[in-house]
C-alpha cells in the first residue's frame, strides 16, 4: 500500500510528503535540463557527425516538438489510466531514451532517441504539476508550485554550463548519460513515495479520444514547425504549415463537440480563471523568449562581450528565478494567487519599460538590472498563475489542465522565438544582424521590448478583467 499524502492545511509536511515532493522536483529538473543541456552540444555534434547545422538542430527541435505535440494528450491519459502509473512510465522512458542518446552511433538515431526522450519529458511535465493536488494541502499549493518553478529554473540555468563542462571533460555523450542516474533515482523515489492511483469502477471510466488526440498532435506539430523552420525566414513552407495548423485546429474543435469522451472539454474554457490564465501564460512566455533571442545579440554586438561573458550575463535570469520560486509560492499562499498575478505582471512591465528606455551607455549593469526585475516578476507570475488554476481543479481533470498550462507556455516560447526575433530584425533594419553597428542593435533591442511591454500590458488587462469578474461574482 502506498502512503496517503493528504495533510491538513496547517500541518507540517511529513517525511513521505517531502520525499514525494523531491521526486516531483527531480522530474521537473530533468525535463527542463533535457531542454537546455543539448543546445551547447550542437557545434560539437556538427563536427562529430559531419552534418550541417540545419540537420543537427533537429536534436533540439525533436525534443521540443515531442513535448509540445503530446503534453496535453499524456496529461489526459494520466487522468484516465492513473497518474502515478503513467508518471513512472514517463520517467522510465526518459531515462532509457537518455541512455540511447548517449550511445547513439549516428545522427538519425540520436534524433530518434531525443524524440523518445521528449515523450518521457512531456509525461513528466504534465503529471508533475497534476500531482501537487494529491501531495500537499490546498493552502500549500503555491509553495509546491514555487518549488517546481525553482527546479525548472535550475535545470534551465545549469544546462549550458554543465553541458560545456561535460563535453570538455568527457565528450558529447556525457550530456545525455548524466541524466541516466538522476532518472533512476527519480524513478525509485516516485515509486516509493507517490500516492497510489485511485481505482475507478469500469462504468465510471471515461473513454480516450484517439481522433482528437491525433488531430491535436498534428495541429501542434504543424504550428511548431511553421514557427521554427527557416531560422528566421518565413517562406512558403512556413505559410503552408501555418495554414495546415489552422485547418487542423478547426477539425479538432469540430471533433471535440461530437465525441462522447473528448480529449479537451471545450466547456472548460468558459471558466474565466482557466481561459485567462492560459492567455496570460502564452503572452508572458512570448516576452520571456524575447530576452533569450535579443539578449545574446545585444550583449555581444552592442556591448562587445565574448561568449563566456554573454553566457554569464544570460545566466543571471534563471539564477534569480531559482532563488525566488519558493518565496514567490509562499507569498502566493499568503496573499492570494490573483493579487500576486497582478504584482508579477506589473513588475515585468516595469522591467520591460526599463529596457525599452535603456541607453547604450549604461553598459552591462544597465542590462542586468531590468533583467533581474523581469525575471523576478516572471517567477511571481508563473507561480501565482499556476496556483490559481491548479488549486481548484477537479481531480479527474488535473492532468489535462496541467498539460494545457505547459502547452500555453511552450506555444508562447515557440511564437516568441519567431515573432520577437522578427521584430528585433525589422527594428534593427539590418540585413545581417551579426554585423550591425552597436547603436543599431541597441535601437532594435529598445523597440523589441517596447513591443514586449505592450504584450505585458495586454496580460495585465486580462488579469484585471478576470479579477473584476471574480469580485462581481462574489458580491452578486
Amino acid at each position: 500500500m502506498k502512503p496517503t499524502l493528504a495533510v491538513a492545511d496547517n500541518a507540517p509536511p511529513t517525511p513521505s510528503v517531502r520525499w514525494a515532493l523531491a521526486s516531483l522536483s527531480l522530474s521537473m529538473l530533468l525535463s527542463s535540463l533535457g531542454t537546455s543541456i543539448a543546445n551547447v552540444g550542437l557545434p560539437t555534434l556538427t563536427q562529430v557527425f559531419g552534418a550541417s547545422f540545419q540537420h543537427v538542430q533537429w536534436v533540439v527541435i525533436a525534443y521540443l516538438l515531442a513535448i509540445t505535440t503530446l503534453i496535453v494528450s499524456v496529461g489526459r491519459l494520466g487522468d484516465l489510466t492513473g497518474r502515478r502509473r503513467l508518471l513512472l512510465i514517463g520517467i522510465g522512458v526518459f531515462t532509457l531514451a537518455s541512455a540511447l542518446c548517449g550511445f547513439a552511433p549516428s545522427l538519425p538515431l540520436l534524433i530518434a532517441a531525443r524524440t523518445l526522450q521528449g515523450l518521457g519529458a512531456a509525461i513528466m511535465m504534465a503529471l508533475t504539476m497534476a500531482f501537487v493536488g494529491e501531495t500537499v494541502a490546498k493552502a500549500k499549493t503555491g509553495s509546491a508550485m514555487g518549488l517546481l518553478g525553482t527546479m525548472s529554473a535550475i535545470g534551465t540555468a545549469s544546462g549550458p554550463s554543465l553541458g560545456g563542462l561535460l563535453i570538455a571533460g568527457y565528450g558529447w555523450r556525457a550530456i545525455f548519460l548524466i541524466t541516466v542516474p538522476l532518472g533512476l533515482l527519480t524513478l525509485v523515489l516516485a515509486h516509493r513515495y507517490l500516492p497510489a492511483d485511485r481505482q475507478k469502477p469500469k462504468a465510471a471510466r471515461a473513454g480516450f479520444d484517439p481522433v482528437g488526440t491525433l488531430l491535436l498532435a498534428l495541429t501542434l506539430a504543424a504550428y511548431a514547425l511553421a514557427m521554427t523552420l527557416g531560422r528566421g525566414s518565413f517562406g512558403w513552407l512556413n505559410i503552408a504549415l501555418l495554414l495546415a495548423a489552422l485547418l487542423g485546429l478547426g477539425m479538432f474543435l469540430m471533433t471535440e463537440t461530437r465525441v462522447a469522451s473528448p480529449l479537451i472539454r471545450l466547456a472548460m474554457f468558459r471558466d474565466p480563471v482557466l481561459s485567462c490564465s492560459l492567455g496570460m501564460s502564452t503572452l508572458v512566455a512570448t516576452v520571456m523568449m524575447a530576452t533569450l533571442v535579443v539578449g545574446p545579440f545585444y550583449l555581444s554586438q552592442a556591448l562587445g562581450l565574448d561568449a563566456v561573458g554573454v553566457g554569464l550575463v544570460l545566466s543571471v535570469g534563471p539564477f534569480v528565478a531559482a532563488l525566488t520560486g519558493v518565496p514567490a509560492g509562499r507569498i502566493a499562499d499568503r496573499f492570494g494567487a490573483p493579487r500576486m498575478t497582478l504584482a508579477g505582471l506589473s513588475t515585468m512591465a516595469i522591467g520591460c519599460l526599463m529596457l525599452a528606455l535603456l541607453p547604450l551607455t549604461f553598459g552591462i549593469a544597465g542590462y542586468i538590472a531590468p533583467m533581474v526585475v523581469i525575471t523576478l516578476g516572471y517567477a511571481v507570475f508563473q507561480t501565482a498563475n499556476n496556483t490559481a488554476v491548479m488549486a481548484d481543479v477537479a481531480p479527474d481533470q488535473r492532468g489535462v489542465i496541467s498539460g494545457l498550462l505547459n502547452l500555453s507556455r511552450n506555444l508562447g516560447l515557440i511564437t516568441g522565438a519567431s515573432a520577437m526575433g522578427a521584430v528585433f530584425a525589422l527594428a534593427s533594419a539590418a540585413v545581417d544582424i551579426s554585423t550591425a553597428r552597436p547603436d543599431v542593435v541597441s535601437g532594435g533591442m529598445r523597440i523589441t521590448f517596447a513591443v514586449a511591454l505592450l504584450l505585458i500590458a495586454a496580460a495585465l488587462a486580462i488579469a484585471m478583467g478576470s479579477r473584476a469578474r471574480a469580485v462581481a461574482a462574489e458580491t452578486a
